[in-house]
């Protein structure tokens, strides 16, 4: 019995192949052994073009490394790659990933004419005056009135929302989706937010307790402004 371990294991999926790499074995040894399992029957040769998603586990490959990789995929002429993962981030994508989750907490008034801009979630301890704006990449709350422009999920989050003391906004933003100012007096008493509602493809305003229900997946900033 040869219970070799395989540096390349190869799986069949409905989207097409799956390359899952052995993170202990060497990248020499990698190269070689891919080069034979490609060299044999893996798919026909007149079948379509072939999905190959490459699955590196906890492996870092730089970009030339990833790049021979490829060269040896692509010489398989039906075979098309499609995505590489690997579970490993480099310094920069973690220093990115952790700019994202980050929440800013501001003191201060945006005036008229002036924007206030950050990556991840803004948290603004004062007013939004009209002719004022925030943005973020991801939620926007603001312990005052918001009484000028906010833009949430600034880079395409969806989900992202936007939640203030006393909702009188002039433009609200959430991704690319646009409301403008209600027409109808907000109460100005409970903490509101807005959101994409998926449904109706609008943005909706509603008591922040709604949240609950519809993100339940709420951290602990909006769980406090909702119990106060």
């Amino acid at each position: 019995m040869n219970n070799k371990k395989q540096a390349i294991t190869i799986k069949g999926t409905k989207d097409g192949l799956t390359f899952i790499i052995d993170e202990t074995s060497s990248l020499e040894l990698i190269m070689k052994e891919l080069e034979t399992k490609l060299s044999s029957k893996v798919v026909d040769q007149d079948q379509p073009m072939v999905k190959v998603n490459i699955d590196l586990g906890n492996r870092y490959l730089s970009n030339e490394m990833k790049e021979e990789l490829l060269e040896i995929v692509r010489n398989k002429q039906n075979l098309v790659i499609n995505e590489i993962t690997s579970n490993v981030l480099t310094k920069e994508e973690a220093q990115e990933w952790y700019e994202e989750l980050e929440i800013s907490t501001i003191t201060r008034i945006v005036r008229a004419g002036q924007k206030l801009h950050v990556k991840g979630d803004l948290l603004l301890i004062g007013d939004v005056n009209p002719g004022g704006s925030v943005s973020a990449t991801g939620n926007v709350y603001i312990l005052g009135r918001l009484n000028g422009i906010a833009h949430a999920g600034i880079d395409g989050n969806q989900e992202a929302i936007i939640a203030a003391a006393y909702m009188n906004p002039t433009q609200l933003r959430i991704s690319g989706f646009l409301s403008r100012s209600p027409d109808f007096e907000t109460e100005g008493l409970f903490m509101e937010c807005a959101y994409v509602d998926q449904k109706t493809e609008q943005i909706l305003i509603d008591r922040l307790q709604t949240l609950t229900t519809i993100r339940p997946g709420l951290g602990s900033i909006e769980r406090r402004m909702i119990n106060g």
